[in-house]
């Protein structure tokens, strides 16, 4: 997952941010007076470029900011005076915060953390009624039990997703979450109904422009990730060959923006490649690859960098082992770092 700005129009306007350097400190509102709408919209841009940063760079460099970020909110609720509806601006705000807090953790591979800041954003999400909120933590915690070996789980937290989403009536947040559907039921070994969502998935994107624009932090959602999720079902299926296909187009279509995806998408690839048999390309595709990761502090993303290592190792090929040697030196120094 690919993030977002988010709910811009759950308080009635759009606030303008521009992207910091990584290592600029997000400034808190000013602790006297009454908390208005300005004080909202400043913490929101707070939390606008954390999402920006955490496309670029993974959730491990963005998550302490993300949790200060969420403690600053809190602190403002439950210390300031404000108005009944900028408090409800508020505790959205804080219940979007928590949902990027525990992305954050799902990305870098802490899931115990993950579930928990997930749990009190659901929580937000039902105590505001706010349907977006509570279908992207569905959405969220239906790719968190895939991921974790709970495809069940999955399936039937997308189906919840689905339902809520039906209402909303946005076709492209309806295909993103057909695609987790699709997901869990190709980890189920479903592969004919996983097949059927996928496609439905696919229908449901190009009728973008038919109903209701999807909130803004569903806006990663298109063709790459529709690509990487075909490659994946074929992947789970064992039909590697095709599945590369797939991922090479996933990550053509991938903006260079989402630097974590890029890197992610490529050595999903280079997997793909190895185990089919393409062991020359899967050792330039992985140790390619190398120059997305230095910018990137993904678990998921070195998960992944290890599962291709692995491979890679057990290949009798020249290609391969010099590829292997150089990319365990690299995870041998980041560990060291």
């Amino acid at each position: 997952m690919q993030r977002r700005a988010f709910l811009s129009d759950s308080i009635g306007v759009t606030a303008a941010v521009a992207l910091p350097h990584r290592e600029t400190p997000i400034t808190p509102p000013s602790s006297t007076g009454a908390v208005g709408t300005a004080h909202v919209l400043e913490l929101r841009e707070g939390l606008r470029s954390l999402y920006h940063l955490d496309d670029a760079y993974g959730g491990g460099d963005v998550l302490s900011l993300a949790v200060k970020h969420l403690r600053r909110v809190r602190r403002v609720i439950n210390t300031r005076e404000f108005p009944e509806t900028i408090g409800r601006q508020l505790r959205l705000l804080a219940g979007e915060t928590a949902e990027h807090c525990a992305w954050l953790h799902y990305d870098a591979d802490d899931q115990d953390a993950a579930t928990s800041y997930w749990g009190e954003a659901l929580t937000t999400a039902t105590m505001v009624r706010e349907a977006s909120l509570e279908i992207l933590v569905l959405a969220s915690l239906s790719m968190q039990a895939s991921y974790t070996g709970r495809p069940r789980d999955g399936y039937d937290l997308a189906r919840a997703a689905q339902e809520r989403a039906t209402r909303y009536g946005s076709p492209v947040l309806q295909s993103l979450i057909a695609s987790r559907e699709a997901r869990a039921l190709s980890l189920l070994r479903d592969g004919s109904a996983a097949r059927q969502r996928l496609a439905e998935s696919m229908r449901l994107v190009e009728r973008a422009d038919r109903g209701r624009p999807a909130p803004d932090w569903a806006a990663f959602h298109g063709y790459a990730e529709l690509d990487y999720a075909q490659g994946l079902l074929y992947t789970e299926t064992g039909h590697h060959g095709r599945a590369v296909a797939f991922l090479r187009a996933a990550l053509d279509h991938q903006d260079r923006t989402y630097g974590r995806n890029r890197a992610l998408y490529r050595l999903t690839l280079a997997r793909s490649l190895v185990t089919c048999g393409e062991v020359d390309e899967a050792a330039a595709q992985a140790t390619e690859s190398l120059g997305h990761l230095e910018e990137v502090e993904s678990g998921r993303v070195l998960r992944r960098l290890s599962e291709v290592v692995d491979l890679l190792k057990d290949v009798d090929a020249v290609s391969a082992r010099q590829a292997a040697e150089e990319l365990t030196e690299y995870v041998q120094e980041r560990k060291a770092a």
